[in-house]
């Protein structure tokens, strides 16, 4: 197994949040390169050597291409893009329990 200076030295903890934001399809690459350092392709590296192969070819067509991904082809600035559809979301009892 390929192992590269740059990801062993994270935490299993870390590498489990790089997983968890490549997944998520608004949390960009450079996102990713921000907090951990981790260029494009070595977190496609990462993510072929960390989730079973199924996993990795369906997270790989999902992610390629994908234009939230990369913050050049967003059609957004910054935050989370918001559909007109959305409703407000206000005086929500749920999380105001105590």
């Amino acid at each position: 197994m390929e192992t590269s200076n740059t990801n062993s030295a994270f935490t299993e903890r870390e590498i489990d949040r790089i997983i968890e934001m490549a997944w998520e399809d608004r949390t960009t690459f450079d996102a990713i390169h921000f907090q951990f350092d981790l260029k494009e392709q070595e977190v496609i590296a990462l993510m072929r050597r960390e989730l079973k192969p199924s996993s990795f070819r369906m997270w790989r067509a999902r992610v390629q291409g994908r234009a939230t991904k990369h913050a050049a082809k967003r059609t957004f600035e910054k935050g989370t893009f918001k559909s007109s559809r959305q409703k407000q979301i206000t005086h929500n009892k749920i999380s105001k329990r105590y």
